[in-house]
């Protein structure tokens, strides 16, 4: 067996590393040879040379060993760059991609997919070893639970992907309360990430919040077992990617959004042609017939010279036929009343209490401050009278009031409140608001909320079964009006309507924190209650 450390061992080892070293070599030694035998000799001058040579043989071996390293140097630093400029590639190739599919494709899924495949990339590049364990998820507020729940994941197991969290606390809950990145240290001892199995054993952390405006739609989570592997580039890199994913949530939303009104306009519009149908059928179709059967028996009356007789019919006739004129001007008027685009909404809603007052054994009384059209605009009168012809309908219908009163008023420079209050049954509040979305006892305020909704002003309902209901509607007079019914304020004054089953058009990625409330802009003046709005 040859020995590692004999001389011929370090010669061959040398020629692997310098090809030139042998060379060197084999020349050093001939004039160590000479340089004896010039000793020996006692031949100064050729001692002299072999002196020089064995000088130079020394300097071209030391030169070789540091050209060889300085080649060794120059291939791992080549072999660094090149992994470096194969990430950078890949990265690019990742955000194009990523921009790509924004561009191209309403499924948010292959967004965040995208999102986490670029940031697992960007952090390897900014300094996580490839060694690195990087565990990545993100995680999406749902809101028939109001819980977080994994909609895309690197490295998580089953067991993880089915974990639902609050975003409360920890990590998690500090990011979305300040809305900005934040870093941590040891996952295990997080209140909600250690429910994560996959985040065990984490020495790294990032939280960057997926949030727009004052929405949290959830947060992106990055970790890893080596420390400190986070920093500014870190931040700015998984900043810039969580905003391109809210970017892609929101237009999910919006999408989606158009889909439900879309089938909610589609619903709507089956159910007014299927509403005309019946009502012609019902009133105007069936009169006419009559008419035509009463003709047809004056002729006979005629024939047979009963002219007393005919007399009475011919009265009849008339009295059907003017019943039945009153009737399609009445379905005309609903479908669209002329004198709400020619004398504005006092004039409309008057115009609508008559024409009640002549079907129903209702009193109507219509109160409104003068000049109040003059604060509205065209499309805002439109919606306020489809919404109180609704009330209206719905006290004849249900509550079968004696009377109805409908007021308009304006409150100082701010609002404008429309009431529409009746004498009659009542009902209970709490059962109808929980009642299913599809049961025809909740669409009547399901579509007045969505109305009132659409001018952004807020309803509210009050009614005692027994006592009456009162419906009111606030709308302000402008958008610093606006700005000063808080989110408190419109929870409160919404609150009965809105705790109706979801609607399509309703849905949403995110629950908005408690904590937010607080962090938004303070309203003008505070109310602490819609009767404080309302004084």
């Amino acid at each position: 067996m040859t020995d590692k450390n004999s001389p011929s061992s370090n010669l061959a080892s040398l020629a692997k590393k310098d090809p030139n070293r042998p060379l060197w070599i084999v020349t050093g030694v001939g004039f160590g040879i000479l340089l004896m035998l010039g000793l020996s000799n006692g031949n100064g001058l050729i001692a002299a040379i072999a002196g020089l040579g064995i000088i130079l043989s020394l300097g071209g071996l030391f030169w070789g060993a540091q050209k060889s390293r300085l080649s060794v140097q120059a291939a791992q630093q080549l072999e660094v760059e090149t992994h470096r400029l194969k990430n950078a590639q890949q990265r690019a190739k990742a955000i194009y991609e990523l921009s790509t599919t924004l561009s191209s494709t309403l499924d948010y899924h292959r967004v965040l997919e995208a999102a986490l495949e670029i940031g697992a990339l960007g952090l390897r590049e900014l300094g996580a070893s490839d060694n690195a364990r990087l565990i990545s998820t993100i995680l999406l507020f749902r809101k028939d639970d109001n819980l977080m729940h994994v909609a895309a994941a690197r490295r998580l197991t089953r067991v993880d992907e089915k974990v639902r969290i609050q975003g409360r606390d920890g990590i998690l809950g500090e990011a979305l309360k300040k809305a900005e990145p934040v870093i941590g240290k040891n996952a295990t001892q997080d209140p909600e990430l250690r429910f994560f199995v996959a985040f065990q054993g984490t020495n790294s952390v990032m939280a960057v919040p997926l949030r727009a405006g004052f929405e949290n739609f959830g947060v992106m989570v990055f970790g890893s077992e080596q420390a400190n592997v986070f920093s500014a580039g870190s931040i700015a890199l998984l900043t810039a990617i969580a905003t391109q994913a809210t970017i892609a949530l929101q237009n999910a939303v919006l999408y989606q959004n158009l889909l439900d009104e879309k089938e909610r306009i589609v619903s709507i519009e089956e159910d007014a042609r299927k509403k005309l149908a019946r009502d012609l059928h019902d009133g105007p179709t069936q009169t006419v017939a009559m008419i035509a059967t009463r003709v047809d028996l004056i002729q006979k009356m005629l024939k047979n010279k009963q002219f007393p007789a005919v007399f009475d019919e011919l009265q009849k006739v008339g009295d059907m036929a003017t019943k039945t004129t009153k009737e399609i001007r009445h379905m005309l008027f609903t479908l669209r009343p002329l004198v709400l685009e020619t004398q504005g909404l006092v004039a409309a809603l008057q115009e609508l209490a008559k024409k009640l007052e002549e079907q129903h054994p209702t009193q109507f009384t219509v109160e409104a401050d003068s000049d109040l059209e003059t604060w509205l605009e065209t499309n805002v009168q439109g919606v306020l009278f489809y919404v109180v012809e609704e009330a209206a309908n719905n006290a004849l219908k249900h509550a079968k009031a004696k009377n109805i009163w409908i007021r308009l008023y304006q409150r100082g420079q701010e609002y404008i409140i429309i009431e529409i209050e009746d004498d009659g049954a009542g009902f209970d509040v709490e059962a109808v608001v929980n009642a299913n979305y599809y049961q025809r006892g909740s669409l009547g305020m399901v579509n007045m909320r969505e109305r009132a909704e659409l001018i952004d002003a807020a309803l509210h309902i009050e009614s005692t079964k027994g006592k009456g209901t009162k419906i009111s509607i606030l709308i302000p007079m402008h958008e610093e009006a606006h700005s000063i019914i808080s989110e408190q304020h419109q929870e409160t004054a919404r609150a009965t309507i809105r705790r109706l089953a979801p609607l399509p058009s309703e849905t949403r990625f995110a629950a908005r924190l408690a904590t937010q409330q607080e962090e938004a802009q303070q309203p003008k003046k505070s109310a602490s209650t819609w009767s404080d709005l309302m004084e």
